[in-house]
């Protein structure tokens, strides 16, 4: 089914958009994929934020222009998802898990902050630990210091009642009377 003129402006536009606010896109090859494995990786990269569309490689091309993207304008080659997500590890990790189950997604070009990244550098981004994950560790490490600070004031009164208490057993005579 062919677009007209206006929803081809309106695609590029919508594309156009997303990646204004991305740090990273990456292209995979989808040849081979079914309609419901496809969907799949929509789901996945939706609830990872990630946006995940087919875009007729002409019209890729008008959206990446004058963009950091740029540079993959020579790789809109055959049929190709798009990937982007204001998180590239996010992005990363959505198509190489997909990948890695799916062999016939096959991860072709990446970008980010306008330089080319091949599938191995790809790979190995989406090995780095997510937002989410740095995000909880440097609140735990924000956290330990106070964590360890109300211990510390807690455990002299602790350490005296538990004292006073073993005097007092201490001593059966005067808790007779």
């Amino acid at each position: 089914m062919s677009l007209n003129i206006e929803q081809k402006k309106a695609v590029v536009g919508e594309v156009t958009q997303v990646l204004s606010v991305a740090q990273a896109a990456v292209l995979a090859e989808y040849r081979g994929l079914t309609v419901a494995q496809i969907t799949e990786l929509r789901g996945a990269a939706r609830s990872a934020g990630v946006d995940v569309r087919v875009v007729k490689n002409t019209l890729a091309k008008r959206c990446v222009a004058e963009s950091s993207f740029e540079c993959l304008t020579d790789h809109f080659v055959g049929p190709l998802l798009m990937s982007s997500s204001e998180d590239p590890v996010a992005v990363a990790k959505v198509v190489a898990n997909f990948a890695k189950n799916h062999d016939q997604l096959k991860i072709t070009v990446g970008a980010m902050n306008g330089d080319l990244l091949d599938e191995a550098a790809i790979k190995a981004l989406a090995k780095l630990p997510g937002r989410d994950e740095l995000l909880a560790t440097l609140v735990g490490t924000m956290a330990a210091p106070m964590t360890k600070l109300v211990q510390t004031l807690n455990a002299i009164p602790s350490q005296f009642v538990r004292t006073l208490a073993a005097v007092r057993d201490s001593r059966p005579e005067e808790q007779a009377a």
